[in-house]
């Protein structure tokens, strides 16, 4: 069991509307920081800041360690080698960076070594219903760039994937099945064991979404068996800026970069340029420095705790949340209540019957709870649950029961509020 950790988090003691007390359930969208993230940043800038791999004084050498330095850190949070993370401007650039190199090695860049990442006429690429933008947009332009068949596995009218069929959507010709590892509207954790299994089968790669699942369980991408994970410092209480991609040491060394300059080359020429292996060759430019710094002082806080102490202090929250949510009349829970086996997040999205969701989220504005309204970036799942939007509150380590509570007995005066009576 988790201590009451707010006293590490400055930023929770301050006060909003009217002198309430904040109540912060808004953690999938951005976690708050712990002091030693903060003082991680700030003592870079005002001890170690130096350019990265870019001279031989003392201070290009200090920022250089601590710049690899929190890259190992990183790596162990997921169970990686630390040549196998690559860092990244977030997790949605680190999505990109896959689509957008399998583009490149569609128009012909990499040789030989990039056939695995070729994609054309006849293929198909494979997505969920349940994704995020930033896991669906890249994946679609990249089927429209290379004439790629899109395709996805379905949800059912719970907002869970159907996997019964999965072999109609990940067929033979698939090249890349992309999915989420856990829903940032349902906070359901994803089957990825079948969804992997079936890619394997046909050959193509995998890429997961990892940026409400690193936050919250214990991960290790030996164990998870995909080909890619991305994910983002904010997320899990580092810095906003930065994120990661882990990828097996093969397939990035193999996969063709997207951006280009210094730092990620070996000999460059007027007419040619050669590569680093990664994780460099996908470095390019100046480094997000003192964020690194920040995420690995997150990595390092997180691993503190321990995972398994954060998912099962989270798995508390989600019941009240969830179970909360679900009783209350006139209230949509989105997705299963869980209990029943299905894994979830300490999250719960909602919608309250007669009342717009940004109408939901002002009366909680009121009382000092912070929550996320509107589609949460997933358009094409809200719209298949008949939806333009829900309200979102999301838990992470430092949420208490207590703020759980305040967010169902807010919910439980909205119709009221709005004079709701159907």
């Amino acid at each position: 069991m988790l201590p009451d950790l707010r006293d590490d988090f400055p930023l929770l003691a301050r006060t909003v509307r009217n002198g309430r007390s904040l109540v912060y359930l808004d953690s999938g969208a951005t976690a708050q920081k712990p002091l030693v993230v903060l003082e991680a940043e700030d003592r870079f800038y005002r001890e170690h800041n130096g350019a990265v791999a870019r001279g031989a004084h003392i201070l290009a050498e200090e920022a250089t360690e601590a710049f690899e330095s929190a890259r190992e850190d990183v790596a162990r949070l997921v169970g990686a080698p630390a040549e196998e993370i690559v860092w990244t401007p977030g997790a949605t650039a680190a999505l990109n960076l896959v689509a957008n190199g399998m583009l490149q090695a569609s128009l012909g860049a990499g040789g030989p070594a990039a056939d695995r990442f070729r994609v054309g006429p006849g293929d198909r690429i494979v997505i969920t219903e349940v994704e995020h933008h930033a896991n669906l947009i890249p994946w679609q332009q990249l089927a429209a760039r290379t004439g790629a068949e899109l395709a996805w596995i379905p949800v059912d009218d719970a907002g869970v994937m159907v996997l019964d069929d999965l072999a109609s959507v990940i067929t033979g010709n698939t090249r890349v099945v992309a999915f989420t590892h856990a829903s940032n509207v349902t906070g359901v954790v994803s089957d990825v064991a079948t969804i992997t299994a079936r890619a394997r089968e046909v050959g193509a790669l995998t890429v997961l979404d990892g940026c409400q699942s690193v936050p919250h369980l214990p991960v290790n991408v030996a164990d998870l068996g995909v080909d890619f994970l991305a994910f983002s410092g904010h997320k899990m209480l580092g810095p906003t800026g930065i994120g990661a991609l882990w990828g097996r040491s093969d397939l990035l060394n193999a996969l063709p970069p997207s951006q280009f300059g210094g730092s990620a080359i070996t000999v460059v020429t007027m007419e040619t340029t050669g590569f680093l292996d990664a994780p460099q060759r996908f470095e390019p430019g100046t480094q997000p420095v003192a964020q690194a710094v920040g995420m690995g002082a997150a990595a390092r806080y997180l691993m503190g705790l321990g995972m398994d102490r954060v998912a099962e202090h989270e798995a508390r929250i989600a019941r009240i949340l969830r179970e909360g949510a679900a009783a209350l009349p006139g209230v949509r829970l989105l997705g299963p209540v869980g209990g029943d086996g299905t894994a979830v997040l300490g999250l719960a999205a909602v919608v309250v019957e007669g009342v717009h969701a940004h109408d939901v989220g002002q009366v909680l504005d009121d009382r000092g709870i912070t929550a996320r309204v509107g589609h949460h970036c997933a358009q094409p799942f809200h719209r298949r649950l008949g939806l333009t939007g829900s309200t979102r509150a999301s838990a992470h380590v430092y949420t208490t029961e207590d703020d759980a509570h305040a967010f169902i007995e807010a919910l439980a005066g909205v119709r009221e509020f709005f004079g709701v009576t159907v």
